[in-house]
């Protein structure tokens, strides 16, 4: 029986299982926590810093040597309910020649807080930063996002959510990169995945960038790897049709790479990704 598309629920679990894609996944998240462990040694870094009340609700900042700089925004990926910054730390160090503060957000996980807590999470994040990345030598007038997978999914929310009732202005965020992310929640609530979620449908669409319009005007870049899922190369198109009307967004989809290679490549100067983020941060 088709539960989604042309899928039937076996299909549909596999489209949206990354690890049964890329069997060698590992070597990409041990390389990730290597790369951390000596990010960590070679830049100062501020850590576990709370940001509202809940245990997870606590970030990490990189502060660039110079004041007022522009700040770079990380929401880290696994699905709502995996992972830490503690594994992505190397996003500190990716712009740092460029004079970026780049910040770390963790968030509380699924399924002990729902999606739209998730969510909530990274919106007082957002406004903890506002007011105090200038004691870190960042620029709250310069705030930049960027996010991986269930991260791009949380950096697409932060774009749809009106600022003015967090009294903060509308274009808070001035630019976003979202890297393989999900922006339909629909199968991701009819695929297996939602054992840990327990995403209701009304939460799915409430949830569903792809349903919703940016409240901003910000540039966004839409990146995903050529050798990705069919679903996850859905998911960046169609988060580009609904929004390129209404916001300046531009798609790439990055030749030779899988949803855990194309992370790391934002640290290639070379590389499409860094390209891209390179852009959107006007640098």
């Amino acid at each position: 029986m088709l539960v989604y598309k042309g899928y039937d629920q076996a299909a549909l679990d596999r489209q949206y299982n990354n690890r049964l894609h890329v069997p060698h996944y590992a070597t990409y998240t041990e390389r990730w926590e290597m790369l951390s462990r000596q990010t960590e040694k070679e830049f100062p870094v501020v850590k576990n810093i709370p940001y509202a009340a809940l245990p997870r609700e606590q970030l990490d900042i990189y502060p660039s040597l110079h004041p007022c700089s522009k700040t770079l925004i990380f929401i880290h990926g696994g699905y709502w309910h995996k992972f830490d910054k503690s594994s992505f730390q190397f996003i500190g160090k990716a712009f740092s020649n460029y004079g970026i503060t780049t910040v770390l957000i963790n968030y509380p996980l699924a399924p002990e807080v729902s999606i739209d807590q998730i969510a909530a999470s990274c919106r007082l994040a957002i406004h903890w930063l506002y007011q105090n990345i200038s004691a870190y030598n960042g620029d709250p007038g310069q705030l930049y996002i960027a996010g991986h997978s269930a991260g791009g999914h949380l950096s697409a929310m932060l774009l749809a959510t009106d600022w003015r009732c967090f009294n903060l202005i509308t274009d808070v965020i001035k630019g976003a990169c979202v890297i393989s992310g999900l922006f339909n929640l629909i199968p991701i609530r009819l695929s297996d995945i939602n054992k840990s979620l327990k995403m209701e449908t009304e939460t799915a669409l409430r949830n569903s960038p792809v349903h919703l319009l940016p409240a901003t005007q910000c540039p966004l870049s839409i990146v995903v790897g050529s050798n990705e899922t069919n679903e996850f190369l859905d998911q960046s198109k169609e988060l580009y049709t609904c929004w390129k009307d209404s916001i300046p967004a531009e798609i790439i989809q990055v030749q030779g790479l899988n949803h855990y290679s194309i992370l790391e490549t934002m640290l290639d100067p070379q590389s499409c990704l860094h390209q891209a983020m390179r852009r959107m941060l006007k640098i």
